[in-house]
């Protein structure tokens, strides 16, 4: 599913390079690097999962897992830490964190988990999602459409995830913008809108997704195009 990550890490090179790795993937991803900011940028922003630095700068990272499980609308935590004994994990998950990782980690099993804890908030979704003859594996990075493989670059993948995941449901440009990009991205921009068009062209006629004027795009079982 598409995943939008806050990167709580205050060694930079460390973030930087999850943050790259995760673009890799069509994952959106923030960075903080102590746990005030990580409080706050969770308060502001929709995340889907909290990637959390034990030991940061700031408000403690155990004190930042335990403020955000407390709020039952909270992000799913995923904590990293160079402490791998049992003991700190099963502290580490007793704080309210929905999983754990030891640094150091293998970036594969890294997204493997992002991607599972995501799925979670999605229980009636299957891990392969399929509409109008569109068929998306996440995991693969695969996008095949009545069998015909397509390539789609990165924005584009993560556009088509989260219409296929909204299941016929119109999703807005507004959602979208702050799903499939990052903080930095211009609310203004219109970079939704020539997404959906390089979607339309990529996927072929006729085209699946539709624009349901003034409130966003969708794709529905006969959908129109626009």
């Amino acid at each position: 599913m598409t995943v939008r990550v806050l990167i709580v890490e205050d060694e930079e090179f460390l973030a930087d390079a999850i943050r790259t790795r995760l673009a890799m993937d069509a994952i959106a991803a923030d960075i903080v690097g102590d746990g005030d900011a990580a409080l706050e940028a969770a308060a502001i922003n929709d995340y889907d999962v909290v990637l959390l630095d034990r030991d940061i700068p700031g408000t403690h990272g155990d004190d930042v897992c335990r403020t955000l499980a407390a709020d039952p609308e909270s992000p799913a935590i995923l904590m990293l830490t160079a402490a791998g004994s049992l003991d700190d994990r099963v502290g580490g998950l007793e704080l309210g964190a929905d999983d754990y990782l030891s640094k150091p980690f293998e970036f594969p099993e890294l997204i493997a988990r992002l991607r599972a804890l995501n799925r979670r908030s999605f229980t009636s979704l299957p891990p392969v999602l399929e509409r109008r003859g569109v068929r998306l594996d996440p995991f693969r990075r695969e996008v095949t459409v009545g069998g015909r493989f397509v390539t789609l670059a990165r924005k584009e993948f993560a556009v088509l995830e989260l219409l296929l995941q909204a299941q016929g449901g119109v999703v807005s440009a507004e959602t979208i913008l702050e799903k499939a990009w990052d903080e930095n991205a211009n609310p203004f921009t219109n970079s939704v809108k020539v997404t959906i068009s390089n979607l339309r062209r990529k996927l072929g006629d006729p085209s699946i997704i539709s624009t349901v004027a003034g409130v966003g795009y969708a794709i529905t079982e006969e959908s129109d195009n626009d």
